[in-house]
């Protein structure tokens, strides 16, 4: 490999990374695998995070090819077309030496990790699918939780890496599109959890009920859980700026599980509900905020001031 640099005195379980995608998820990300002592190269369509990560010491790269000359890359790029156009349309995984494994933690739909298993098997590359659980300052702080899935040789070349990620690591399967499916299960889950919350406070709103008390008795008893204790106390307070995962992020993720359930016949009643209210949200001008701002649209329904 070109350019590699001697793992200075931290061990054999240092690592050539390279990292593309370096939005709000990807540079916490990027930090803690630099904060783990591996050797980092990144690059992102936009220089501003590459260079504030060349100062913590990660390398810049001019091109994904340049970020593909190492043991493994991880890819954190919002959507299916991002990694397509990046990964896919330049051929990266064509030139890529084989002893690379590529993880992906992009939140992609389970037909295009489908494609992606292939295509990395057409070019003998390893294929890690590894989203993650957690909202940017989690991952700043390396304390995501990592769903992964792959091949076991694989998966243990690159271990080091995940666990440097998050917290906790999951083990979903061999398949590496089952981990997608799982965090678009939880995603669909969390946002299910968020609808609730806004219709039962909606409701404590109308009869004049403080619903700061409802959400103590919430998370002080049935629901004492992060994610009612995380955004509960953000709908109560309307509090959806600044966006950590902006609303129509969550729209693509309800419609990924939506269009899994679809292709092998499990009926997503409430998702559709919950697709609709993120239209709702998004055609009422909330685009920019927070996708608990979806809370809104419960209130709206209610006749209240939702505060927007």
């Amino acid at each position: 490999m070109q350019n590699r640099r001697p793992a200075s005195g931290t061990g054999a379980s240092v690592m050539d990374i390279g990292f593309i995608g370096l939005g709000a998820m990807g540079s916490g990300m990027a930090r803690s695998l630099i904060g783990a002592g591996h050797q980092v190269r990144v690059w992102n369509r936009s220089p501003g995070p590459v260079e504030a990560l060349r100062r913590e010491g990660a390398e810049a790269a001019a091109t994904p090819g340049e970020v593909f000359d190492a043991d493994a890359v991880v890819t954190m790029l919002a959507a299916d077309q991002a990694v397509r156009e990046v990964i896919l349309d330049q051929g990266l995984l064509t030139a890529a030496h084989k002893d690379l494994v590529h993880i992906v933690s992009s939140t992609i739909s389970v037909a295009f990790s489908q494609d992606l298993e292939q295509a990395h098997e057409r070019a003998g590359v390893g294929y890690v699918a590894a989203p993650v659980l957690g909202r940017p300052d989690v991952a700043a702080a390396g304390e995501l939780n990592v769903l992964f899935a792959g091949h076991p040789g694989s998966v243990a070349r690159v271990r080091p890496l995940l666990q440097a990620l998050g917290k906790r690591t999951w083990p979903i399967g061999e398949q590496p599109h089952l981990a997608n499916l799982a965090k678009l299960a939880c995603n669909f889950a969390l946002a299910s959890a968020m609808e609730a919350m806004a219709e039962a406070f909606a409701l404590a709103r109308r009869h004049d009920l403080d619903p700061q008390i409802l959400l103590e008795v919430l998370t002080g008893t049935l629901f004492a859980a992060p994610a009612y204790r995380t955004y509960g106390p953000m709908i109560v307070e309307q509090r959806f700026e600044p966006a950590n995962f902006k609303l129509p992020l969550g729209l693509k993720d309800i419609r990924l599980a939506l269009e899994a359930g679809e292709a092998v016949g499990a009926p997503m009643p409430f998702a559709s509900v919950l697709r609709d209210n993120f239209i709702d949200a998004v055609g009422h001008g909330d685009a920019d905020k927070d996708w608990s701002a979806v809370a809104a649209v419960a209130a709206r329904r209610a006749g209240l001031d939702a505060g927007l």
